[in-house]
C-alpha cells in the first residue's frame, strides 16, 4: 500500500515542457534598453531528445546568454553568449541538463512605419524547437513601442475618443478625431495632438450643452408638477368653499 501511494505522488509531480518570462514589457520607448529571462523547464521532457533552440529578435545592440542548468547549477561548459539578433544553440539529453536560461538585453528599435490601430509593434523574442526539418515556436513576444512624441499625440487622440464616448457621438468632433489620426500615421504629431484636443474641446462643449438642457428640461418639469399640485390644492379648497356656502 505504502509503495502505491509513492507511484502516485511521483506520478502527481511528473512535470513537462515549459517555458516561462520574466521582464517583457507590454510598451517601451525607442532606444529603452530590454532585459529578458526566458526559463525552460524539462526541456526533454515530452520532446525530442535532441534539438536546436533558433532565437531571434528586433531588439538591436543585442547580447544573449544561454545557460543549461541541473538542479539550478549550471553544467560544464553549459554557458554560451552571442551578439546577433538570431541564433541557434543544439541541445542534447545526454548534457544531462533539466533547464535551459535564456538571458536577452537589448535597444527598442525605430518605429519604421507608425500606425495608430494596431498600434506600433515589435518581436522582443521568438523562440523556437527545431528537430529535422520541423521547426516549432514555444513563444513569441511582441511589445509595443513609441517615441515621445508619438506616444503625446496617442494620448491626446485616446482623449478625444473618450470625450466623443462621453457625448454620445458628435459628427465634428469624430471628423476632427480621424484628421488627427491621419497626421498621427504620417508621423505629423504636433498637428495630430492639435487636433485631437479640438476634437476633444467640442466634444466636451457638446456634452455640457446636453446637461445644460437637460438641467433645464428637468426645471421646467419640476415648475409643471409644482404648478399641478399648487393647482390641485386650490381646486380643493375652492370645492370646499362652495360646500361651505351652500
Amino acid at each position: 500500500m505504502a509503495l502505491l501511494c509513492v507511484v502516485l505522488l511521483a506520478t502527481g509531480v511528473a512535470s513537462a515542457f515549459s517555458v516561462s518570462a520574466d521582464g517583457v514589457p507590454s510598451s517601451a520607448a525607442v532606444g529603452e534598453e530590454v532585459s529578458v529571462t526566458y526559463t525552460v523547464d524539462d526541456p526533454f521532457t515530452d520532446a525530442p531528445s535532441e534539438w536546436t533552440l533558433n532565437a531571434t529578435t528586433e531588439l538591436e545592440n543585442v547580447g544573449w546568454t544561454v545557460t543549461v542548468l541541473r538542479a539550478g547549477n549550471p553544467i560544464d561548459d553549459g554557458e554560451t553568449t552571442y551578439g546577433d539578433q538570431s541564433f541557434e544553440r543544439d541541445l542534447s539529453v545526454d548534457n544531462n541538463g533539466d533547464q535551459v536560461r535564456i538571458e536577452l538585453t537589448g535597444e527598442v528599435p525605430e518605429v519604421e512605419n507608425f500606425t495608430y490601430e494596431p498600434r506600433e509593434e515589435f518581436v522582443v523574442a521568438s523562440l523556437e524547437r527545431v528537430t529535422g526539418n520541423n521547426a516549432e515556436e514555444f513563444r513569441n513576444d511582441t511589445a509595443h513601442h513609441y517615441t515621445e512624441d508619438s506616444r503625446a499625440a496617442r494620448q491626446s487622440i485616446e482623449d478625444a475618443e473618450s470625450a466623443i464616448d462621453a457625448a454620445g457621438g458628435h459628427d465634428e468632433a469624430g471628423n476632427l478625431r480621424d484628421n488627427a489620426v491621419s497626421a498621427y500615421e504620417v508621423g505629423n504629431f504636433g498637428n495630430a495632438q492639435d487636433l485631437a484636443e479640438e476634437a476633444e474641446s467640442k466634444a466636451q462643449s457638446a456634452q455640457q450643452s446636453q446637461q445644460t438642457m437637460q438641467l433645464a428640461l428637468m426645471a421646467v418639469g419640476a415648475l409643471l408638477v409644482i404648478a399641478l399640485v399648487a393647482g390641485g390644492i386650490y381646486y380643493w379648497r375652492s370645492q370646499g368653499d362652495e360646500y361651505s356656502k351652500l
